[in-house]
């Protein structure tokens, strides 16, 4: 390698992704959520999962 130059290692983490927007579609449906409470789900996924899991709890 000539000097200064630096190797630039790059990861890909898509299988995080994929994880995740399957869990969000998993909630969509446990949830019952319509078509714009899971759009908004998708900022407040942990909101709704608290409020649905929030009476086990007491």
């Amino acid at each position: 390698m000539m000097a200064g130059m630096q190797k630039i290692k790059i990861e890909q983490h898509s299988s995080i992704g994929l994880l995740w927007f399957a869990g969000w579609l998993f909630t969509l449906g446990y949830l019952d959520l319509s078509f714009w409470r899971g759009v908004w789900a998708l900022v407040v996924w942990p909101y709704y999962l608290g409020v649905h899991f929030s009476p086990l709890l007491t």
